[in-house]
């Protein structure tokens, strides 16, 4: 194996060890299930594998896999694969999600039921709610990711989220912790 590639291999294995966990919650967010988040990820870090040496001179990687990451997801919707939004039996499903530290969403009381209404959005405004106020991207790189206009961002976001404050308790639970 040559020295380049040997090189290359090292900064994917790095990349993949240290954004996994990231990587996963995006994953399972989007699809709302904890064995169709590992696919997805997994999926994406094989087509990613295969361009690295592109991927890692782009001025942010986090971004390009993210990208492959949606557009994987969105194929798949595509597809009219019908995608498992609730657990399972004797699957704890929902619950595997671990917050990041400082996450405000998983301040809210029952994290269960905001998952549960997420899990409830249509695939497009689920990606525009979880990368604009999950992951905290802008508009303009919720629009990159997206592969859309920020204008479509905007609309998803906006009816994403007004669908989430219709659902019963759960406006009344992030309200009664101090946030609107």
């Amino acid at each position: 194996m040559g020295v380049r590639k040997q090189v290359g291999d090292r900064e994917f294995h790095n990349f993949v060890v240290g954004r996994w966990p990231h990587l996963m919650r995006t994953a399972f967010l989007l699809t709302g299930e904890q064995h169709a988040a590992e696919d997805l990820v997994q999926s994406t870090l094989e087509q990613v594998y295969v361009a690295w040496h592109r991927v890692a001179l782009a001025d942010a990687p986090e971004a390009y896999v993210r990208r492959v990451m949606i557009n994987a997801h969105a194929r798949r919707y595509r597809r009219k694969l019908r995608e498992v939004l609730l657990p399972g039996r004797g699957n704890a499903g929902l619950t595997h999600e671990v917050a990041d530290i400082g996450d405000r969403i998983a301040q809210a009381d029952d994290r269960h039921t905001l998952l549960k209404a997420l899990a409830q959005l249509p695939a497009r405004q689920r990606e525009a709610v979880v990368l604009r106020y999950w992951e905290d991207l802008t508009e303009t790189q919720t629009a990159e990711a997206m592969g859309c206009s920020v204008g479509t961002v905007k609309s998803n976001a906006a009816k994403g989220i007004a669908k989430l404050r219709a659902v019963p308790g759960l406006a009344e639970k992030v309200t009664q912790g101090g946030r609107t």
